[in-house]
């Protein structure tokens, strides 16, 4: 069977416990909600580099990237992700509530990032 190769495949960050917290937030969310988000990780998988709407680096974090979704209700996600190893690590996803994605948000994305590096 021949199929498309994902160009820049998705991983879950992992905790030292082993926890997935962001399949964790998946999850949770309506099956209508996580349809759209896995959409849009696929979009970047098998047709990276993508650009927006989709995706945009996070200039005030170098390696720090989003993967942008809309969600049922108008609510928007962002999951913020690095690249390692050639893979997508997904780091970090949450419901985005204003304009500006908040620092703290940013920074424990930031951390599990440095987290990943270091154990590589």
């Amino acid at each position: 069977m021949t199929g498309i190769e994902k160009k820049l495949p998705a991983a879950f960050y992992q905790t030292s416990n082993g926890k997935e917290p962001v399949r964790e937030w998946l999850q949770r969310l309506d099956l209508s909600d996580r349809k759209s988000i896995g959409v849009d990780i696929a979009t970047l998988e098998f047709c990276w580099p993508v650009g927006l709407p989709h995706c945009r680096p996070m200039t005030s974090r170098k390696g720090l990237w989003e993967i942008r979704s809309n969600m049922s209700n108008g609510r928007i996600a962002r999951i913020l992700f690095c690249i390692y190893s050639r893979h997508m690590v997904l780091l970090h996803g949450f419901v985005k509530k204003t304009q500006k994605t908040p620092d703290k948000d940013l920074d424990l994305a930031m951390a599990r990032m440095q987290e990943v590096q270091s154990h590589g």
